[in-house]
């Protein structure tokens, strides 16, 4: 029985809509973004390269329902080729593993021994703290649900109405519900007006939530502010990381943050590391590409090739950054590196 309905569902998203339920794809992986249907069916017939890889995987938080009021979700980490395509053989095997305990309906209850077998599976990961609560945000939002009880402790420590020493009592939970809406009422403006003053235990992660999600301009102006100011001042590097990633919402703010920290000698590893993994869409401009490039050929040759293999990998930047090791304007340096790579691919 299992194999004749293998035979007729080939992907995730037709298993998915077998079963009647509805669903939602995000990215887990560089930043939380939805995928929407068409560009995730796409990928998944295997006639467009995954969007979004890290380390050779595409990292899945995929949320399904036949009821707004109660859904499921899968966390999966799928291989991917060396074109950046899903592996279908791994993915087979995680619907044949879920098709043998629950048959064809995905929503039906797990027993706890089904639970553990599932969560075993090499194929699904368990996402940060952080993350999981921005996505849970999300998730919220998409089914058109209420934020959790927190939200509105983080609603009034951020906006004032509680004593700036209480933020013991705030929750992740409810950061990350505050920080999913802010295009809704006046939360910009509070966040705004409260990202100065906030202490370092709030500030983190409202930062890191923050890098999931679209800025306007006035909030994305005051990111930019602070990361230029840790640049000139005395600030742990750690600070300005965090700010740095606070930004990534804002490509056009973010290009002229990017642009002076890699030519400043605050420049670092974690910095470096930080704008291929969360500020990509900038190495769509060619000219980006070889100042990065530039930048990271200065370091240990270990750490230019892991950055340029990372970078490679997206399908958006790829073309700019191959273009670049042939740039008859690139660096000695840039060049000596660039011959390494070669080097070793051919070794």
């Amino acid at each position: 029985m299992i194999l004749s309905v293998m035979e007729q569902i080939n992907t995730l998203g037709d298993f998915l809509q077998a079963s009647g339920s509805q669903y939602q794809v995000f990215d887990l992986g560089r930043r939380i973004v939805p995928i929407d249907h068409v560009a995730f069916q796409q990928i998944e017939a295997l006639s467009s390269p995954y969007p979004y890889p890290l380390q050779g995987h595409a990292f899945l938080g995929i949320v399904f329902w036949k009821s707004a009021d109660s859904h499921f979700v899968w966390f999966l980490k799928l291989p991917l080729d060396e074109r950046g395509l899903i592996q279908p053989a791994a993915r087979t095997q995680f619907m044949q593993q879920v098709l043998e305990g629950l048959g064809q309906d995905p929503t039906q209850p797990l027993s706890q021994e089904q639970q553990q077998e599932l969560a075993s599976n090499i194929l699904v990961f368990t996402p940060s703290q952080n993350k999981l609560a921005t996505f849970n945000a999300k998730v919220k939002q998409t089914l058109g649900q209420s934020a959790s009880a927190q939200y509105e402790l983080a609603y009034q420590y951020l906006s004032g109405q509680m004593p700036s020493e209480h933020w013991q009592q705030l929750g992740l939970q409810g950061i990350a519900d505050f920080v999913a809406r802010l295009d809704e009422l006046d939360h910009a403006e509070v966040l705004l007006r409260a990202l100065a003053k906030l202490p370092e235990p709030v500030l983190q992660p409202v930062l890191s939530c923050l890098e999931n999600q679209k800025l306007n301009d006035d909030l994305a102006g005051a990111i930019a502010a602070h990361v230029m100011d840790s640049l000139n001042n005395d600030v742990a590097p750690e600070r300005l990381h965090s700010w740095l990633r606070g930004l990534a919402g804002h490509p056009g703010k973010a290009q002229m943050v990017c642009e002076a920290l890699l030519a400043h000698p605050k420049l670092d590893v974690n910095s470096l590391a930080i704008i291929a993994a969360r500020h990509w869409p900038q190495f769509e401009r060619p000219e980006f590409a070889l100042q990065y490039l530039e930048a990271a050929a200065l370091q240990e040759f270990e750490v230019f090739a892991q950055l340029f293999a990372d970078l490679v990998a997206i399908p958006s930047v790829r073309v700019n950054l191959l273009a670049q090791l042939r740039n008859p304007e690139r660096s000695e340096a840039l060049g000596s590196a660039i011959g390494q790579l070669f080097k070793g691919t051919i070794g």
